[in-house]
């Protein structure tokens, strides 16, 4: 009480406030224009516009001054950092605040790395709000390193920072009306409930959003999107590493609609977050493809914290945080500071700000048992297979039938039509399963690579022209308790250790963004050009998303919602 009596005074303008920003043009995200004054800030919060007293005035000289970029939907654990790193990377682009769902964790760890997740947020200068993962498993498609269920989030639900639950995967359970699964959506109670819903539409899509779900961050179509915000839902657009939906969605927001959609990263990886940027980059994409620019910083802003009711943070208003960032170009989004609660974590775009770095140990998680490259074959029982096929820019794979490479009866790679193999070996339980099977799209000419980030279980995923380089690659791995790896002629040429769960790095963003660079360019050596192979890698074991994916349980046809043969023989017409 005893500080909003003083804040009060502080706005009466009987007392100096903390800081006074002049001349400076406010980019107003409520009342949809932009203004000059002066903004007052004191105890962390905005006080007001106008003449006021302070005991530190900085002139902006006709800087813009927006509030702090929200971002909508991501999981940290794709930055390959920790939550104090994750943390210096994005403020320095303009993010004060992003809702989590860390799922990926949670998938390897449970309930320990929830609660991990829970501890490092109360140390971060940054606002991070939990969305609590709602399926872990996703699916029972694929064998994770744990299980959470109704009673594990109605026990954490209402911890500091859980915002609600997170994004429900398993649609096929929600529209059916599986027990365990609409227990842990009631485990929201007030809050709100992330959607995922790749596809779906129709009836299945009002069963979904009767349900009690109404977001989604996968439409990878303007028209998906539409019918999603037609009933009701709060679109999120996606621009990650892998997954680029913005473009194709921006043009049905309209002015009426605009308050009904939000930016998300969803996936990104740490190098495009250096080079590319965050939500600066959504905005600045959005501005240059025609959208108007404040409806752009409205969709940054206020539009992410009025969905997910974050109180106090999204916009420049007397109460609110002073989270906000000064621009010498609006359109172009040049950064030239960013504040959080009125203290500057960013100057002449230099970062000034060190997060803490108490974070609780984990336990070590990779458990993949005793494998032999004899392991990897994959005998011919027919000569007719299916084929996971990359769609580009896509996390969505489409499917076809290929006749086999045959080799002493034996399938191989077949490097000449871009049909390599790819297993993925469960690592949580020592159980030695190798779910195998082929995908075009790659590029690879000659080597493998390897990642224990391969959504969403994280078992270890591997792919390549031959099973000398793929069986190295699984032996680096296992060696540094998971990671990225790449392979030529039975050396590895670079790696990235993930020791943190097989998914976060130790070392410092800029460290693990700069061996992540190194590791592409390898890549690219190998024959691909795809500027994000790894993060594409990671994406052909989700199962929850169509068409064909892979598990440690075999080959998926996710619009079955069932594993499949890799032979289809008695498929040919």
């Amino acid at each position: 009480m005893k500080n909003f009596l003083h804040n009060l005074a502080v706005a009466r303008g009987e007392v100096p406030a903390d800081l006074l920003i002049k001349n400076v043009r406010v980019i107003n995200v409520i009342s949809g224009e932009i203004h000059t004054g002066n903004v007052a800030v004191c105890d962390g919060r905005f006080i007001g516009f106008g003449e006021y007293d302070a005991k530190k005035i900085i002139d902006a000289q006709g800087l813009y001054m927006s509030p702090g970029f929200i971002d909508g939907h991501m999981h940290f654990e794709s930055t390959m950092l920790t939550l104090p790193e994750f943390s210096r990377a994005v403020l320095q682009r303009g993010t004060t605040a992003v809702i989590i769902d860390p799922h990926e964790i949670a998938n390897v760890l449970g309930l320990e790395g929830i609660r991990y997740v829970l501890d490092s947020i109360k140390q971060v200068p940054l606002d991070v709000f939990v969305m609590l993962p709602s399926c872990v498993p996703a699916t029972p498609l694929e064998t994770s390193g744990a299980n959470i269920g109704h009673k594990d989030l109605c026990a954490l639900i209402h911890k500091q920072g859980v915002a609600g639950i997170g994004e429900m995967m398993n649609y096929p359970a929600v529209i059916n009306g599986d027990e365990e699964v609409h227990q842990r959506i009631a485990a929201a109670k007030w809050k709100k409930i992330d959607g995922h819903a790749p596809g779906i539409s129709a009836k299945d899509l009002n069963a979904y959003i009767f349900s009690r779900i109404d977001s989604d961050h996968e439409s990878t179509s303007a028209k998906e999107a539409k019918e999603k915000l037609q009933k009701g839902m709060h679109i999120l657009i996606r621009e990650g590493t892998s997954e680029r939906n913005l473009e194709d969605l921006i043009g049905i927001v309209t002015k009426e609609n605009s308050w009904h959609f939000s930016f998300a990263t969803d996936d990104k990886h740490p190098d495009d977050l250096l080079e590319e940027g965050h939500i600066d980059h959504s905005l600045r994409k959005s501005i240059s493809l025609g959208m108007a620019p404040i409806t752009a910083y409205q969709i940054a802003t206020i539009n992410t914290a009025n969905h997910y009711g974050l109180r106090n943070i999204g916009a420049i208003k007397p109460r609110f945080w002073a989270d906000f960032v000064l621009l010498s170009d609006y359109k172009q989004v040049k950064i030239e500071a960013v504040y959080k609660k009125g203290v500057p974590v960013l100057k002449n775009q230099s970062l000034i700000c060190r997060p803490l770095h108490k974070i609780p140990k984990l336990r070590g998680t990779m458990n993949p048992g005793e494998l032999s490259r004899a392991d990897f074959k994959i005998p011919a029982a027919g000569s007719k297979i299916r084929v996971i096929d990359i769609l580009q820019g896509q996390i969505v794979t489409d499917k076809f039938i290929a006749t086999a490479r045959i080799k002493n009866n034996y399938i191989e790679s077949d490097i000449s039509r871009d049909i390599l193999k790819i297993v993925v070996i469960e690592r949580h339980n020592a159980t030695g399963r190798i779910g195998k099977a082929f995908v075009r799209g790659l590029g690879l000419k000659r080597g493998a690579i390897g990642s224990t980030v391969a959504h969403d279980a994280h078992n270890i995923v591997i792919a390549g022209t031959n099973d000398v380089d793929m069986f190295a690659a699984f032996q680096r791995i296992k060696k540094m308790q998971g990671g990225l790896v790449v392979v030529d002629n039975n050396q590895v040429v670079a790696d990235l250790p993930l020791p943190v769960a097989g998914l976060l790095s130790n070392n410092s963003f800029e460290k693990t963004a700069a061996d992540l660079k190194i590791l592409k360019q390898k890549v690219k050596i190998l024959g691909s050009d795809h500027p994000s192979l790894f993060m594409i890698l990671s994406f052909l074991c989700l199962s929850p998303v169509p068409k064909l994916k892979i598990t440690d349980l075999g080959l998926v046809d996710v619009e079955k919602f069932a594993v499949t043969s890799l032979f289809a023989d008695d498929c040919i017409k």
